[in-house]
């Protein structure tokens, strides 16, 4: 990896927030934990990422979507994965029409490691191509 990826993981699961955030270092990415809304909300106004890792069951009032919402206000080309174990037609629809990729849980760890570098190569690729 010629550059160390910023990658922002929100899961209200503390025991799998670290799962993925230990996954993600080991692979070289400089990864960010939040576990409520308010956390990922903030972490996004700070900080730039270069993807969002956002779980759809966050907690009883909120959802994965008003983190994807926030944070495509602030960079409408952030690339974003839904991970969701509780899809319905409803959020499926909502996913395509966001433009997301979706990871269902139990998350395949050869599919979640092959997933990310792949996203993070095409849009950064067609980035770079458009600018050069």
């Amino acid at each position: 990896m010629s550059r160390q990826y910023r990658i922002l993981v929100v899961d209200d699961e503390p025991s799998v927030l670290f799962t993925y955030r230990l996954l993600l270092e080991k692979q070289g990415y400089a990864v960010a934990g939040a576990t409520t809304c308010a956390e990922a909300f903030r972490l996004l106004d700070e900080k730039d990422f270069d993807l969002l890792l956002c779980d759809l069951s966050l907690d009883e009032n909120h959802s994965g979507f008003e983190v994807l919402e926030h944070a495509r206000r602030r960079n409408t080309t952030l690339p974003c994965i839904l991970l969701t174990g509780y899809a319905t037609a409803d959020s499926a629809q909502k996913a395509r029409s966001m433009n997301l990729s979706v990871l269902y849980k139990p998350i395949d760890i050869d599919e979640f490691l092959s997933t990310i570098p792949n996203i993070l190569r095409n849009v950064y690729e067609q980035s770079a191509a458009g600018n050069g």
